[in-house]
């Protein structure tokens, strides 16, 4: 049956869109220089599987041979090894994106956190000025938010970014179970580290960390490489824990706690206001419960 002609220019249309978004997107994580693609075009998950990208500035090549698109800078290194903090090694580890929805993630509810499906509901709110545009799910761990992210629909392009490559196999697992042929939707899995970011500057228009910010090893790093790569007006979202006293820690949890998530790692609500606006964002808003916290922050 033949395609209606508006249908048809829609259709085109959009793909168009989509195609060029992504050459202004993906960018080689050593220079920053915008990456060649050789494959399908759109940020869709099946078509970034079937393809190979090409820096054309440092000749370094890219691939996504499992079922993630690998843009670190010790992508296809054969001999030298990166040992990354404790914690960050840790959520590397196969059991940790095993249990990270099956009974880590429940355990956030004693100190506030709202759930989920809650603290989706509150970024959405948050993203509300960025609708139709990339969303970047940065430390998305096993997808559990930037699914609901690229389900929603209000974005053009989902981004789900991770340095771990187990949380991205059990994200990429969680979409194979949907029984929505969500392969087909426009959601990409991407290896990164949250400090070197590979999109050009100026390219996203939101960027979302559930949970995360207590975990990296530079939050510094990391604010001023989402700073950088947000559109004038995109929003940068993010969720972790308050500093609290460790009589408030459960015993099970504590020696995990202490090992991955160090008292240093813990801020003060005014540490967090204080850090993304020495990173050059503005417009700074939150929300407490416990010792959860729900922040806000635009690029001007």
């Amino acid at each position: 049956m033949a395609m209606a002609p508006s249908s048809v220019n829609k259709q085109s249309s959009r793909t168009d869109e989509s195609q060029s978004s992504e050459i202004e997107l993906l960018s080689c994580p050593v220079c920053y220089e915008p990456l060649m693609r050789k494959g399908p075009p759109g940020l869709i998950l099946q078509a970034i599987c079937r393809s190979s990208f090409d820096c054309k500035k440092c000749y370094k090549s890219y691939s996504s041979e499992h079922n993630y698109l690998d843009l670190t800078v010790t992508a296809g290194l054969k001999k030298y090894v990166e040992v990354k903090p404790v914690g960050t090694e840790l959520f590397r580890r196969s059991f940790m994106s095993f249990i990270y929805e099956k009974g880590y993630r429940q355990y956030f509810r004693r100190y506030g956190f709202p759930g989920p499906d809650e603290e989706f509901k509150m970024a959405q709110d948050y993203f509300k000025s960025t609708e139709g545009g990339v969303l970047v799910d940065v430390s998305c761990g096993s997808g559990l938010f930037a699914i609901r992210f690229a389900k929603s629909g209000t974005y053009s392009g989902v981004v789900a970014l991770d340095f771990s490559e187990n949380m991205l196999l059990q994200c990429y697992d969680y979409l194979m179970r949907d029984p929505t042929n969500f392969l087909a939707t426009d959601l990409v899995l991407v290896r990164a580290d949250v400090s070197r970011l590979p999109f050009t500057s100026c390219s996203v228009d939101a960027v979302h960390a559930g949970a995360a910010l207590h975990c990296w090893p530079s939050p510094s790093n990391a604010v001023a490489e989402i700073t950088r790569v947000l559109r004038s007006g995109g929003i940068f979202v993010g969720t972790t824990f308050l500093r609290s006293s460790p009589s408030s820690t459960s015993w099970i949890f504590k020696p995990l706690n202490e090992r991955v998530l160090p008292s240093g790692n813990y801020f003060r609500e005014e540490e967090i206001e204080d850090l993304c606006t020495s990173c050059g964002l503005t417009n700074y808003s939150s929300k407490v419960d416990q010792s959860f916290i729900i922040f806000s922050a635009q690029k001007p």
